[in-house]
């Protein structure tokens, strides 16, 4: 069995507002493993990135864990003092963030930015930490890497940036690496190499890694476990192949009949009608029940518990999870309660 690298347990994160405070993410739970990949997915605003940022401590200023404990290797981190904590950062947990472009500081060389954490960390002069950022550079398979790491993060590509992105986070050699949307804005070809190369260095280090994406794809191609978050809230997690052979959660099956098949000349999509609610909307039962086409008036008026199902590790928040049955049709999930 492998060890538990980063343990979180009820986490509930709050911001507050001009209307007061709201909880951006409601009491979520999850474990990953060394050498573990766990993709955390769902629509945009659903909680995904804001549970990332609790994990590392690097929430807005107006932002706090109001519940819930985050442990790494066991021990307690999210109560460290600020300095403690930006030692964690990079040694032990590192990410890579949404937008190079935005994540990277336009006016330094790329050399300088890969230095800073190898020096901070490591305490080595500048000429050692030079030869280390070159080598972290070949690593992640950027050519030229000398000429690199003088020049500025606009004079790189997309896929360059987001490779650099990488070598700086791995540059301390951390326990557990966060991902959000790796791919976003990278071309396909571009997006299977760094899923590739972010794959092949996890193999190499042992890494956890948890990944933030609304890819199902992504999911498909990289996860070990998948944990669905709706509204703030985990509705469901397992093993990735129970989460896309055997789905439980009416939510998680409409995220996998929102992906196009190609294979299929009958298919249509179907999308998921209506929006994510608004943090501050009071949603009494199951939060996705306004959305949901199966909803029973217990759902619209008592939140479900979390549900063990027969398989291992599965679990589920869905009063009809007994009920839900799906067949494959062309390649396209149907869903039948």
């Amino acid at each position: 069995m492998q060890e538990t690298l980063l343990e979180v347990n009820n986490l509930v994160t709050e911001f507050r507002t001009a209307d007061g405070n709201v909880q951006a993410v409601r009491d979520v739970s999850f474990s990953i493993a060394k050498g573990e990949t766990l993709c955390i997915v769902g629509e945009s605003g659903c909680g995904k990135s804001i549970t990332s940022l609790s994990v590392i401590g690097l929430l807005p200023s107006n932002g706090r864990i109001a519940n819930g404990e985050v442990k790494y290797e066991g021990k307690p981190i999210h109560n460290l003092p600020y300095e403690q904590m930006r030692q964690m950062r990079g040694t032990k947990i590192s990410m890579i963030f949404q937008e190079p472009m935005t994540a990277l500081n336009p006016v330094l060389t790329v050399g300088y930015q890969l230095r800073e954490p190898l020096i901070l960390h490591h305490k080595i002069k500048k000429s050692e930490a030079t030869k280390q950022g070159i080598e972290l550079l070949k690593q992640v398979g950027i050519p030229y890497p000398e000429k690199r790491m003088n020049q500025y993060p606009h004079e790189l590509s997309g896929g360059m940036r987001q490779r650099v992105m990488i070598a700086m986070a791995l540059a301390c050699h951390p326990g557990l690496l966060i991902a959000d949307e790796p791919t976003t804005a990278l071309d396909v070809t571009i997006q299977a190499q760094i899923l590739d190369l972010i794959n092949e260095l996890k193999e190499k280090l042992n890494m956890g890694i948890m990944m933030v994406t609304h890819d199902m794809g992504v999911v498909a191609e990289v996860a070990d476990r998948v944990m669905v978050m709706y509204a703030g809230k985990k509705v469901e997690e397992g093993p990735v192949a129970a989460i896309f052979d055997n789905p439980k959660h009416p939510y998680t099956i409409g995220l996998l009949n929102s992906v196009p098949n190609i294979d299929d000349p009958d298919f249509e999509l179907e999308p998921i009608p209506g929006s994510l609610p608004s943090l501050h909307e009071q949603i009494h039962g199951c939060r996705f029940h306004p959305r949901c086409k199966f909803a029973t008036d217990k759902c619209r008026e008592i939140a479900p518990p979390e549900f063990t199902t027969k398989e291992e590790g599965h679990v589920v928040s869905c009063w009809l999870h007994e009920e839900v049955e799906e067949e494959v049709k062309h390649g396209h999930l149907v869903a039948q309660i």
